[in-house]
């Protein structure tokens, strides 16, 4: 019996991590499919042909680079959709539109026109019968000197290159959308609290809590 059938998560479900740069998304997606038998759906890092351009000049690029990662997350949007659920997502579309293009708005590198043209796209897409909220949402946050220090210890040059004021910024946001967001039951993790690398036993903690969020939607639909 896998953590899925003993928790009783349906094997539609879909579950997404969000969280800052650095906060460790991909190696939860990772532990958690595995766990409960689910397909990933990854972020497309080394193949976008802007992200490096982009740390060089956001303004140049900024929308150029949320154009490319709306679509992509839009096709794998859809890809759930086909498969009918049993995914764990690595970062949300929501994400996208809510903190990063609006932070590019807001600091003016990116115009009014393409943030409008991007917003629009973003709502038509919502509209379509491809796009299934998740059941949980997990936001994974934590103290920023912990983030920063993740970042740090990757070592991205792109990263790395940035200023930390920028981080800073990103990390603000994520906490004023996290207490915000309604599309589904969101999972509040502190990266601090668990080791998924030195201790991977933890995550059956994780997807208990899971489970009990599902539960909890499933009692306030009846």
């Amino acid at each position: 019996m896998n953590l899925a059938q003993k928790y009783n998560i349906p094997k539609d479900a879909i579950i997404t991590i969000a969280g800052t740069v650095g906060a460790g998304k991909s190696t939860m997606t990772q532990a958690l499919a595995q766990a409960l038998n689910f397909r990933t759906s990854m972020e497309k890092v080394d193949n976008n042909p802007y992200l490096d351009k982009f740390y060089k000049d956001f303004s140049r690029w900024s929308f150029h680079l949320q154009i490319f990662f709306l679509a992509e997350r839009f096709k794998e949007q859809k890809r759930m959709f086909e498969f009918g659920g049993g995914f764990i997502q690595d970062r949300s579309i929501y994400e996208d539109t809510s903190i990063f293009a609006k932070m590019h708005y807001d600091k003016g590198t990116m115009s009014e026109v393409d943030y409008k043209t991007y917003t629009e796209l973003f709502e038509a897409m919502v509209m379509t019968p491809y796009f299934p909220h998740p059941d949980v949402l997990i936001h994974l946050d934590g103290p920023l000197d912990s983030i920063l220090d993740r970042i740090k210890q990757r070592g991205r040059p792109m990263e790395q290159d940035t200023p930390s004021e920028y981080w800073t910024e990103m990390y603000e946001r994520y906490e004023q959308w996290i207490s915000h967001f309604h599309f589904s039951p969101v999972l509040r993790l502190n990266i601090n609290d668990y080791d998924l690398v030195n201790d991977p036993d933890c995550i059956e903690q994780i997807v208990a809590k899971i489970a009990q969020k599902i539960e909890l939607k499933r009692e306030l639909s009846r």
